[in-house]
């Protein structure tokens, strides 16, 4: 049972009804879920906001919700694809034209069907869960995923991190023959405000390396450990930076909300999701109600900055 939680009350009592009334944000919007572990272990005394685990019963039923509203679980390759596509009135018809290599799912019905409704699926910390619990469920539906490795925890035995199992690189492999889209997370995930700019350079290129050499594939997709400093602004600058010199296209954030066609592919928003997030929180966040906190969110942060 999950207890009170006053952005859910926010979101559906005050900044959903005002969306309503045509005062919330225009134009075409791009939902990155954000998720980690599926599995059933408890998160006591974590508030709801903060926790990272949804159960596998509440994941599959967040899937069939999304299937029900019309939605498409994609990942962000093709959700990236789709948003660069439905924001130019001809480019149904032409290759959209988003830096990222080929789609690998079924871009041509999204790109030539404007009312279709991606919904971008992100995992983070690469938890061996997500083979056993979440992927069937994605089968079920589907539904295509990207999934950010730290890969000094991917191993040919699982290995531990935050107390948890991870992937080993033969359930890896099998995911990515799958279909399953895999991005960095660095290797160690570290905080990277913490390091200097040589011991960045190392986690961003030593860990798209492993993971090409294993996957013999390009890896592009990059996902920033911990809270992103998005305040400062030196950092973000030169982060982007060495991500375009290690060549990734893209870095998912913890900023929240949705994505538009103009944002930068290094700052994308997302949103948190877990098991305490029902029906009509989940479907908020889809429509864009959610998107309100990203404002406190950047205040909380050039605060503690």
């Amino acid at each position: 049972m999950c207890p009170l939680r006053f952005d859910r009350l926010l979101t559906l009592g005050l900044f959903g009804p005002i969306g309503r009334l045509g005062f919330g944000p225009r134009g075409c919007r791009l939902p990155i879920l954000m998720y980690h572990s599926i599995s059933d272990e408890p998160e006591d005394g974590v508030t709801p906001y903060y926790r990272t685990c949804t159960r596998p019963a509440v994941f599959a039923r967040h899937m069939a919700f999304l299937k029900s509203l019309g939605c498409r679980g994609v990942n962000l390759n093709d959700g990236l694809a789709w948003l660069q596509s439905s924001s130019q009135p001809h480019a149904a018809h032409e290759p959209p034209n988003s830096g990222l290599r080929p789609p690998t799912s079924d871009l041509g019905s999204l790109t030539s069907d404007l009312n279709s409704r991606p919904v971008v699926l992100t995992f983070d910390d690469g938890f061996q869960d997500f083979h056993r619990a979440a992927f069937p469920i994605l089968q079920q539906q589907g539904f295509g995923a990207t999934v950010y490795l730290p890969t000094a925890f991917i191993g040919e035995t699982p290995s531990q991190f935050k107390n948890r199992a991870c992937l080993t690189w033969s359930e890896v492999r099998a995911l990515h023959r799958a279909g399953i889209d895999f991005g960095s997370h660095t290797v160690h995930h570290p905080r990277l405000v913490d390091l200097d700019w040589a011991g960045i350079e190392d986690e961003l290129r030593d860990s798209k390396t492993a993971l090409e050499q294993r996957l013999g594939d390009s890896v592009k997709a990059f996902a920033y450990p911990y809270a992103f400093p998005q305040t400062d602004s030196a950092f973000t600058g030169q982060l982007r930076t060495v991500l375009e010199s290690a060549g990734y296209t893209s870095c998912v954030t913890t900023q929240i909300g949705r994505v538009r066609a103009d944002d930068d592919p290094f700052r994308l928003r997302r949103l948190p999701v877990n098991s305490c997030d029902d029906d009509r929180l989940l479907k908020a966040k889809l429509e864009g109600d959610y998107d309100w906190l990203g404002l406190p969110q950047a205040m909380s942060k050039t605060v503690r900055y």
